[in-house]
């Protein structure tokens, strides 16, 4: 009988085997690229499952009856993170209508069925991770659970649910708190956890007035209450993001414990200093001014409100100069909004003119975005135990940022092929 077992479990072996190999998936670059400039000429990338298991150079490095995806001679980059968007904020571009007053009247349930558009022009960027910072009735955990469990293709998302901000009409007796509103230390401390209990992954702070047409940056919260809701943060092992569109506020975001600070324009020498001293991430998210100049029309947005804008392009520029030389981390943050995403990597221009190079800049979309979100040893790089989220572009991200920004050919997100643009792959 011993000699009847034997062949019974070579074949079952032989079997095992033939399934694994056809989990195992080799992709074919002319080269990779990690950021700032790790380069692998004639790259081979060992996929088993959803991670990367062997990065290796050659015809020999490809495993027997693995699956091959060739892609050369285009260059393959990691998967790009996207460290600040919203998600749910969608607009289907319905004649007569505006982006932020479709946005009130659709329920959360149709919101984030049809946001779904949002994630997908996301990926055709590249991006394959983000931090999406502020939504209502959590719409933003349901795309994340959703996206984890299969049943919605986008990018993996860790969420904040209602960003902090504090009353902005008088105050009425008997008034019930708005979701997101807090007044004072312990009202601060309240909704932080309000926000932790129902599911966010990071607490996002209002700590200046500023959003779209808005570009004032008049300081809301005090030291003391961004201080008290990065200790709720920190504590339950979560990080934090506070919103600043002038120096103020970004001041004491820094000084509070702020992980990273949005928009920040006109930061004094101390700030920035403070900041590369704590390693406070700065997100300039320079290109959405842009982005809402460009489409002021559909916005209903006139020539002064373009104006505003564009005066605040160019202080946040020079504040991001100012930033760079002072060697602060700077990670990539769109803040896409409606018809954004899509455009997500446009930010990408503004590294470059604040004089980072190339490398720099991708670096800011992938290793330093990972570094941020705690996710260093899964995301940020094409490397032996990271998710596989790779990315093939068309040209040299080392000598032209403009290669993963317009370049964009085909992405895998987890293992599994979510974009082909490729001439002649299937539609």
């Amino acid at each position: 009988m011993k000699s009847l077992l034997l062949p019974f479990a070579l074949i079952l072996a032989l079997r095992a085997g033939d399934a694994a190999a056809a989990d195992v998936t080799a992709v074919r670059f002319g080269q990779l690229v990690n950021p700032p400039g790790d380069v692998v000429r004639d790259a081979v990338v060992i996929v088993e499952g959803d991670r990367v298991t062997k990065v290796v150079s050659g015809d020999a490095a490809v495993p027997a009856g693995a699956r091959v995806i060739d892609l050369r001679p285009l260059t393959g980059i990691p998967g790009l993170i996207d460290v600040h968007t919203h998600m749910s904020f969608y607009w289907d571009r319905k004649a007569g209508t505006r982006p932020w007053a479709q946005l009130v009247s659709l329920s959360p349930a149709v919101t984030a069925y049809l946001a779904q558009e949002n994630a997908r022009r996301a990926l055709e960027t590249g991006v394959t991770t983000v931090r999406d910072l502020g939504s209502w009735q959590y719409v933003d955990v349901a795309m994340r659970d959703l996206i984890n469990r299969g049943a919605m293709v986008g990018p993996r998302m860790l969420i904040a649910g209602y960003g902090l901000f504090i009353t902005s009409t008088p105050s009425k007796a008997g008034r019930a708190l708005e979701p997101g509103e807090a007044n004072g230390v312990a009202e601060v401390q309240r909704v932080a956890r309000e926000q932790i209990g129902a599911g966010a992954d990071w607490i996002k702070m209002y700590g200046s007035t500023g959003s779209d047409q808005d570009v004032t940056g008049f300081q809301t919260f005090s030291f003391e209450e961004m201080k008290a809701a990065a200790d709720v943060a920190h504590r339950a092992g979560k990080r934090i993001a506070i919103h600043s569109y002038g120096p103020d506020g970004a001041r004491d975001a820094v000084r509070a414990g702020a992980d990273s600070v949005e928009h920040a324009t006109d930061m004094d020498d101390a700030t920035i200093a403070e900041m590369a001293r704590r390693g406070t991430v700065y997100v300039p998210t320079i290109d959405h001014n842009r982005y809402y100049i460009a489409h002021k029309e559909e916005f209903g947005y006139d020539q002064a409100v373009a104006d505003r804008l564009n005066d605040y392009i160019k202080r946040n520029l020079e504040t991001l100069k100012r930033a760079v030389r002072g060697r602060v981390t700077i990670a990539m943050g769109s803040d896409a909004v409606f018809t954004g995403f899509g455009e997500n990597t446009r930010e990408l221009e503004w590294f470059v003119k604040a004089g980072m190079s190339p490398g720099q800049a991708l670096a800011a979309a992938t290793s330093n975005g990972a570094a941020l979100l705690g996710m260093s040893k899964d995301v940020g790089a094409v490397a032996p135990g990271r998710y596989a989220d790779i990315v093939a572009i068309d040209g040299d991200p080392l000598r032209d940022v403009g290669a993963v920004i317009n370049g964009v050919r085909w992405v895998m997100k987890g293992g599994a092929v979510v974009v082909d643009r490729r001439a002649g792959a299937a539609r």
